[in-house]
């Protein structure tokens, strides 16, 4: 998700293309060309500048209604919806082949869907089959304490610094709590999965959340070439 104004001025955006199953968009403003992923402008005037990254969740509908009772959920019209392709587009689009500039020699499928995050420059990349079996990671990128977490669902994932006042804490998985529910070994306090503190010695506190991009590998790859991965039981 991108701010829509690039040095104070609005753009007003359309899909002009896909490449490699990345979106292009295209301004009406400059004609300038547009990447999905990077925010950055490959082509017209404006080439070379980025937009400004939004933070954004990809959560699943009762995530959100949990979280926002009174949230508000944009509906399509649905004389244009009919023209999209149908739900299960992914598992068609995966009947394709994907070109790639990856080595022959990677041992991870290119369509393995990733949570990535981006911390002090570091790119790591969680596999989203890992973080279902595991739920909780905890880790270390770019020289900050983080942890990333698979909500119940098995969908919706979040990422967390893992330092509250300057104080690292160790998270846990609380025990047959519906919904997920976290606890820190140094003061027992419970967080829930927008990562605020519900009781407990920090109740009231909020941990600072960190964008989190589902994404296949081999495009997350190609926009992160020295990305590290995450190895499944690895501290």
């Amino acid at each position: 998700m991108w701010e829509s104004q690039v040095d104070g001025r609005k753009l007003t955006f359309h899909l002009a293309g896909i490449n490699n199953q990345n979106f292009i968009m295209r301004d009406e403003e400059t004609g300038s060309w547009w990447q999905q992923v990077s925010g950055e402008a490959l082509h017209g005037p404006l080439k070379g500048k980025r937009l400004t990254q939004v933070y954004n969740d990809e959560i699943s509908f009762a995530v959100f209604k949990r979280e926002h009772p009174q949230g508000r959920v944009l509906r399509p019209d649905e004389k244009v919806q009919a023209k999209y392709e149908a739900a299960n587009w992914e598992e068609e689009y995966a009947k394709f082949p994907v070109v790639t500039p990856m080595k022959a020699d990677d041992k991870i499928a290119p369509r393995t869907l990733m949570a990535g995050i981006v911390v002090n420059g570091k790119a790591m990349a969680y596999p989203v089959n890992d973080l279902q079996k595991q739920r909780l990671i905890l880790d270390n990128v770019g020289g900050q304490p983080i942890f990333v977490v698979m909500s119940d669902d098995d969908k919706s994932v979040r990422a967390f610094e893992s330092t509250v006042d300057g104080r690292k804490l160790e998270l846990l998985v609380q025990a047959e709590a519906k919904p997920l529910q976290l606890v820190d070994a140094e003061t027992a306090t419970t967080w829930d999965f927008s990562g605020a503190a519900v009781s407990g010695a920090l109740a009231g506190k909020q941990l600072t959340r960190i964008q989190v991009l589902k994404d296949y590998w081999f495009d997350w790859k190609i926009y992160h070439p020295d990305t590290a991965v995450y190895a499944l039981g690895a501290r």
